[in-house]
């Protein structure tokens, strides 16, 4: 599936016009605390050189899509007005799109040019945006090498990887040259969701009505499972035992591991002889969470209760939820204001090392 497809597809889950039940009430203050700072950091763009790599370039859209597709494109004044709309100082902005879905031969130069472009926009709006680098994870010596180039001179804040690569989790020895970069670059790699393997599509998510399928593969379902999935994954693999400082963030309130951690955890761990921890342990030590895409109270008090005020991040996931979803919800938690201020800006001022 294209970008635009997955794009579509989210949207119609995450609307901007998005029913009552996805959000709450409107709040009367948008600028929260008497305008305390924000930051974001799922928040999503896409370039006109990546759209025609992949063949998406002027496909035919539905109205919706187009307007999604226009907001992922602006990273100029629509979205540095869509950002002072939600009370948003600070976007890190990120490719939505998964390395498959660009022709082998030429991924990395595409990529290498989606980072260039972004790096452009930062200087044009300094301190309103910043960034996460697009990698070419098929080739993870070169993406290496490209990691090290966003963040020691382009000046990027980590890397944004989307799903699976050719249907292999993250957890291969093969793509360890990243992990390592991460690690000797001390920043964090933000781990998100993409659609699955065809394989995985046609097993879980046939045979359904209409779009509910392609719906319950990704936002409505598959993209959070398999996220989690590949979290405990890479914490099983050994990954943070030889990376012991590496930090890996997930949105949308923990992609559902937080509130399975506690049975998960026990089990897995008593398989796991080789680790030094448990699950649960590397899990608080090794990951940040984001409320990206999630804007009820539940299951941020269970990421609250698992993890700590410490390792939560506020974000949005602009623009398939709206920075004004953000922002409501923000208003709607009851924190201190430190723990606010923690959640609405300190938190991400640590480990983005702004």
């Amino acid at each position: 599936m294209g970008v635009l497809g997955a794009a579509g597809a989210s949207s119609m889950l995450y609307p901007q016009d998005a029913a009552a039940d996805h959000e709450p009430a409107p709040s009367k203050m948008r600028m929260n605390d008497g305008g305390m700072k924000t930051i974001t950091l799922e928040e999503h763009f896409v370039t006109t050189g990546f759209l025609k790599a992949t063949g998406n370039y002027g496909s035919a859209a539905p109205p919706r899509m187009q307007r999604v597709q226009a907001q992922l494109l602006d990273l100029g004044s629509g979205r540095i007005a869509a950002m002072d709309e939600g009370g948003v100082d600070l976007q890190v902005l990120s490719l939505t799109a998964q390395v498959d879905t660009l022709p082998p031969a030429s991924a990395s130069a595409v990529l290498h040019d989606v980072n260039d472009e972004l790096a452009a926009a930062l200087r044009a709006h300094p301190g309103r945006l910043a960034g996460f680098a697009s990698l070419n994870t098929r080739d993870p010596l070169a993406a290496a090498k490209e990691f090290d180039r966003c963040v020691n001179v382009l000046g990027f804040k980590g890397a944004l990887i989307s799903g699976t690569t050719d249907g292999e989790f993250l957890d291969q020895a093969k793509f360890i040259p990243i992990f390592e970069a991460a690690n000797a670059l001390r920043v964090p790699i933000y781990l998100h969701p993409a659609p699955p393997p065809k394989v995985v599509q046609d097993a879980y998510f046939s045979g359904l009505p209409g779009d509910t399928g392609l719906v319950l593969s990704i936002a409505g379902w598959g993209w959070h499972a398999e996220t989690g999935l590949h979290s405990l994954r890479l914490i099983v693999s050994g990954l943070f035992d030889r990376f012991p400082e590496l930090q890996v963030v997930i949105g949308h309130m923990g992609e559902g591991v937080p509130y399975a951690l506690a049975r998960s955890s026990p089990l897995l761990t008593a398989v796991s002889r080789h680790l030094k921890l448990s699950v649960a342990e590397y899990f608080l030590r090794n990951f940040r969470v984001t409320t990206s895409g999630y804007f009820t109270l539940p299951p941020f008090r269970c990421a609250l209760d698992v993890l700590g005020i410490d390792r939560l991040l506020y974000s949005v996931d602009y623009p398939f939820s709206t920075t004004l979803q953000g922002r409501d919800f923000l208003n709607s938690v009851e924190l201190s204001h430190d723990d606010r201020a923690k959640l609405a800006h300190k938190n991400a001022e640590g480990i983005l090392k702004l």
